[in-house]
């Protein structure tokens, strides 16, 4: 075992094991939400440097082998992207690829939850910010909330489970709903995700409209005393239930409680970025060394310097965001 390494994956300079990798599969999507992208859109990155599965499967390959053990794949919208099951098939045959997630915006889980799981994926994570039809078109400006609830239900059934739901409370456009996300998990048995607001990238959301955890919690208080509860799965979120709830409340408050000591994670996106935290402008190219004809050896070199120099927090709060918008580092 090499320095640095432990039992279960590579460590960092601040000792937390790296054994997570989050993969933007494309910087395209179907909806323009608020919080996400300007409404003109953002320019698309040309296709041709967009990575190939192939070379997906393949730095995944490399990065099995170091002790990274879990893979969600996110966008834009990963299933907007042509034959996006075959990724999935490709990975879980990964040896040491113990689970393989998805973040999508629900809008095309009705039509490919049921092959997704037959490739190997165990769970999806889908955005939703609100459960009024003509609301959550106006925040995604021009989404359609029944396609995403059939979506949801066509998950469920498929075994995709839990189902988790990411709602980004914004003051003044949805936090009034925050009630009606939290009796969700009274109603069904998905996981309900509070995501503080975010300064990534260019939007429409001014930051100042951020509602810290602190006060989601307060809200959701009012339908009943919060119980802390352990889920399966290590990450940011600290999940709670509600008396009588079949599922579970979390909140994820990434700028005003930093879960920076605990992250497990390197980014990459859609045209083979690495980037060892989200709030930083670091990057490592991977796709023009493979393109060059690189060793494994050398992916693994790259992949190690990253674990390398991620920073110890992200300081946002005290830097301004980076520049890339959160359509291309990957949700």
């Amino acid at each position: 075992m090499k320095d640095g390494e432990g039992p279960s994956g590579l460590r960092d300079r601040f000792s937390r094991v790296i054994d997570y990798m989050r993969v933007s599969v494309t910087d395209r999507c179907n909806l323009r939400c608020l919080y996400c992208m300007p409404g003109r859109g953002v320019r698309p990155i040309v296709r041709r440097e967009i990575l190939a599965y192939e070379e997906i499967v393949r730095i995944l390959t490399v990065a099995a082998s170091l002790g990274v053990n879990r893979v969600r794949l996110t966008g834009g919208e990963p299933l907007a992207r042509k034959d996006f099951q075959t990724l999935v098939g490709k990975l879980s045959m990964i040896e040491g690829i113990e689970d393989i997630t998805l973040t999508t915006n629900g809008t095309l889980l009705q039509e490919y939850a049921a092959r997704l799981r037959d490739a190997g994926l165990k769970r999806v994570n889908v955005s939703l910010d609100s459960l009024r039809p003509e609301r959550y078109r106006e925040i995604t400006r021009g989404g359609d909330l029944d396609v995403v609830l059939k979506g949801l239900k066509r998950a469920e059934d498929e075994g995709l489970t839990p189902v988790k739901i990411n709602m980004v409370p914004v003051r003044g456009i949805n936090d009034d709903e925050i009630p009606d996300f939290a009796r969700l998990t009274i109603e069904t048995s998905y996981h309900v995700r509070f995501i503080e607001l975010m300064p990534i990238g260019e939007t429409s959301i001014n930051e100042g409209l951020r509602i810290p955890g602190e006060e989601v919690m307060e809200r959701v208080r009012t339908l009943g005393e919060l119980t802390p509860v352990r889920v399966r799965r290590h990450g940011p979120a600290k999940y709670y239930r509600l008396p009588g709830a079949r599922g579970v409340i979390g909140f994820i408050s990434a700028m005003t409680h930093h879960f920076c000591r605990d992250c497990n994670r390197l980014r990459l996106t859609a045209d083979g970025k690495l980037r060892p935290c989200l709030f930083s402008e670091t990057e490592i190219d991977l796709k023009s060394p493979i393109r060059k004809g690189c060793s494994d050896d050398e992916i693994e070199r790259l992949l190690r310097l990253a674990i390398e120099i991620k920073p110890e927090g992200h300081y946002i709060i005290e830097r301004a965001s980076g520049r890339r918008p959160m359509s291309r580092i990957g949700g």
